[in-house]
């Protein structure tokens, strides 16, 4: 899922080139950065975990504002910000969630007779999975 929020870039005060970031529509997402490149990066991370938090939490997501809607003063600058929250969750999502599975009756008593934790098994093996998936990605 890819979104994208309006952010406001307010120079630092000290006219060191560095910038605060706010988000308008995300209530409390404020970050900033050294340089507007590292302002522009730290912006969509901290956006990310506010909208991935959100989601976890299975709340509505705030609509995005219009471009349009907002004026800046002085050097401030209003930049959409390109959000893609798949692959924000795969690097930093952790909320669990309780998953439900059928295997056969004597699967089951296999596992059990040998202290297999069915949790830290099969999150152990999609970790694998997902890693091996990432590397192909990137070759």
């Amino acid at each position: 899922m890819k979104l994208i929020y309006p952010a406001i870039f307010k120079p630092f005060s000290d006219g060191s080139g560095g910038f605060v970031v706010e988000f308008p529509d995300l209530p409390g997402c404020v970050t900033e950065g050294n340089t507007l490149e590292k302002a522009i990066e730290m912006g969509i991370d901290a956006a990310s975990g506010w909208i991935l938090g959100e989601l976890e939490d299975g709340k509505v997501l705030p609509k995005a504002s219009e471009y349009s809607d907002f004026t800046v003063h002085g050097k401030e600058m209003v930049n959409m910000l390109l959000l893609d929250i798949n692959s924000y969750a795969e690097m930093y999502g952790d909320k669990a969630v309780r998953k439900n599975l059928t295997i056969p009756a004597w699967l089951n008593t296999f596992a059990e007779k040998n202290n297999i934790n069915f949790s830290k098994l099969l999150q152990d093996t999609l970790l694998a999975m997902a890693s091996a998936s990432a590397g192909q990605k990137l070759e």
